[in-house]
């Protein structure tokens, strides 16, 4: 059986951790610190608020959660279509 060990990353050093609220810090995942979806605006699928016109993603755990890998890694295609979209 293959490790999945690079699918979760805690940094629990870091002044910010956790930079969301959660009941969870056990599992809090570090991997995607910057959310790679970001960039996808309102098709990112996470929990974001507009705020003077820009997103605002402090509520949403997307890329913190059990599973983000997985969801993250199957948006990754429409990433790279936008960034390819010359």
């Amino acid at each position: 059986m293959q490790s999945e060990n690079f699918k979760f990353y805690q940094n629990i050093k870091c002044e910010y951790f956790p930079c969301h609220k959660t009941n969870d810090e056990e599992n809090f995942n570090c991997l995607f610190c910057y959310c790679p979806l970001y960039l996808l605006k309102g098709e990112c699928g996470g929990n974001y608020i507009k705020t003077k016109g820009i997103k605002n993603c402090t509520n949403c755990l997307v890329p913190h959660s059990k599973g983000s890998y997985e969801r993250i890694m199957e948006k990754m295609k429409d990433v790279i279509k936008l960034g390819s979209d010359f």
